[in-house]
């Protein structure tokens, strides 16, 4: 899209007032790339892409069972890893690892996860895709304060955030426990960090792991299974000479939230991690694979195609988004996926010859960043009993005529070079919508720059987008919907079963970290 184009569509989709916050030089600057971000470059040597085995993350064993629940438990600590190798890096992690380990649970049962705080500042987890009670689904201001923290500081850095007067959550010292009732469909969610104001400098420093959830309806299903079943986690990164983390926080300490001006459109890493390896490599069997791929950056959006592309194409078979199965499967050449989307792939590795190399690349990447893995297909012979059915789910379609209310969300980059909703800043407890439980409602997201929206408690279906058909990669039921500049989403939302505070929020960090959030209640 070029200047011209956005300007005008600025003016006809958004109205001509939709774009004075954003100055017709910083419009073209933003816009000069097409994609939203700024590189942040590494102080070291980065290694040669394709040396490291891609890592799989470990899978967390309950501490305990009963008849309906599942019980597990995970420290929140400082770790020192080998990311890039032969590199010490010193990461905050979930339970020592980056990713975390992967949370397994089953849709009826519940999983209650209880977190100690053994980190050096306060943290809040949000369980990512989750249909959660409020008082679990991790309000940014609900702090978890380190192990023997006196709770003086609990609203630390609030004051700094654009807009903000003085709020106070469900603050606890140590250890929170989170119920999840299990009262959701199979997908791929994922848990992470979302402290008011510091959800992308924590991130970055590696608080982000995998929760999957199974069903019947999946189980049954004659898709790849076991170790043809891979957890995908991409997040670029950049690091200090040191081998630390990079990140560009105001504030060091990170005490008070935000980046320095040159990226508060977003931070962009030079190196691409896979589930925390550095394009890492993969030997696979000439079959089909699942691939659960997250985008767990910060800003950074991927268009993702193999190369080579099998021959007749339709190399990526799309089977779920991030609520979960769709209907039908989808193919694509190409994938575009921005940050907090999950898209479920089924690539089958038997259409190529034996010993080929196959390059998952980011057509949105240039240089180091337009290389993702490598899958090195073996010449062995191995059984694959796998397939792709025609029909994969009984997916609800959500009908638009039982909506009760139209809302509109407007994304906007502040005079004052904040980003706001319906032009605010965040300000916890203050509601820009107040559903009531049970009801559908047509929500409308429109944007000035490029902004992927997410939306808590439950998911949604895209209706419209430009006031037309739904995109490409809108199938199914989604949480978070990427839109570009000056681009307008329709979704449907139905509020079902738990009553209390979420969030609507922007999931480029950055942007959401310097205030674009807005609360919703569900009556």
């Amino acid at each position: 899209m070029n200047r011209r184009r956005f300007l005008g569509l600025g003016a006809s989709v958004l109205g001509a007032g939709a774009l004075a916050a954003v100055t017709v030089p910083a419009a073209a600057r933003l816009l000069a790339e097409g994609r939203p971000g700024r590189l942040l470059s590494s102080d070291l040597a980065l290694p040669e892409p394709f040396q490291v085995p891609l890592p799989v993350p470990a899978v967390l064993q309950p501490v305990r069972t009963d008849g309906t629940t599942d019980y597990y438990e995970i420290t929140q600590q400082v770790a020192k890893l080998e990311i890039l190798p032969g590199v010490r890096t010193e990461a905050w992690t979930y339970g020592g690892t980056f990713p975390g380990p992967t949370v397994v649970t089953r849709s009826g049962r519940a999983a209650v996860v209880k977190h100690r705080n053994e980190l050096p500042v306060a943290t809040v987890v949000h369980l990512h895709g989750g249909h959660t009670p409020a008082d679990s689904d991790g309000y940014p201001i609900d702090l978890l304060l380190p192990v023997g923290s006196s709770g003086a500081g609990a609203d630390q850095g609030m004051s700094g955030m654009p807009g903000m007067q003085h709020a106070t959550g469900n603050t606890v010292t140590g250890e929170r426990t989170h119920t999840y009732p299990g009262n959701q469909r199979a997908a791929t969610l994922w848990y992470h960090d979302h402290r008011m104001g510091f959800t992308g400098p924590a991130i970055w420093r590696g608080l982000a792991g995998f929760h999957l959830v199974h069903d019947d309806e999946e189980n049954a299903l004659p898709l790849p299974k076991g170790e043809r079943d891979l957890p995908l986690m991409l997040a670029d990164r950049a690091f200090a000479a040191d081998g630390s983390f990079h990140y560009p926080a105001t504030d060091a300490a990170l005490a008070v939230p935000g980046v320095t001006d040159d990226y508060m459109n977003g931070v962009l890493g030079d190196v691409i991690l896979v589930n925390g390896a550095p394009w890492p490599r993969l030997d696979v069997d000439r079959a089909r694979y699942r691939l659960r791929v997250l985008n767990a950056s910060n800003a950074r959006l991927y268009r993702l195609e193999l190369d080579p592309q099998p021959s007749g194409g339709d190399a990526l078979v799309q089977i779920g988004s991030d609520g979960g199965l769709l209907a039908a499967p989808v193919t694509h050449d190409a994938l575009e996926i921005a940050p907090a989307e999950r898209f479920d792939l089924v690539v089958d590795f038997s259409r190529y010859a034996p010993g080929t190399s196959v390059r998952l690349v980011n057509r949105f990447g240039s240089g180091r960043t337009a290389e993702v893995m490598r899958f090195d297909v073996s010449s062995r012979q191995v059984s694959d009993d796998s397939t792709v059915p025609d029909k994969l789910s009984a997916v609800e379609a959500l009908d638009a005529s039982a909506a009760v209310a139209t809302r509109h969300f407007r994304f906007r980059r502040s005079r004052d070079d904040g980003w706001t909703i319906n032009d605010d800043p965040y300000q916890p407890g203050r509601d820009l919508a107040r559903p009531a439980l049970g009801s559908i409602e047509r929500w409308r997201f429109s944007t000035d720059l490029h902004h992927p929206v997410h939306v808590h408690l439950n998911p949604f279906q895209v209706l419209t987008r430009n006031g037309r058909d739904p995109g490409p990669y809108d199938a199914g039921w989604k949480d978070t919907v990427d839109l570009w500049p000056a681009e307008v989403a329709e979704v449907l939302v139905r509020f079902t079963d738990y009553r209390g505070t979420y969030l609507l929020h922007c999931h480029n960090l950055e942007h959401e970290d310097m205030a674009m959030m807005a609360d919703f209640t569900v009556q």
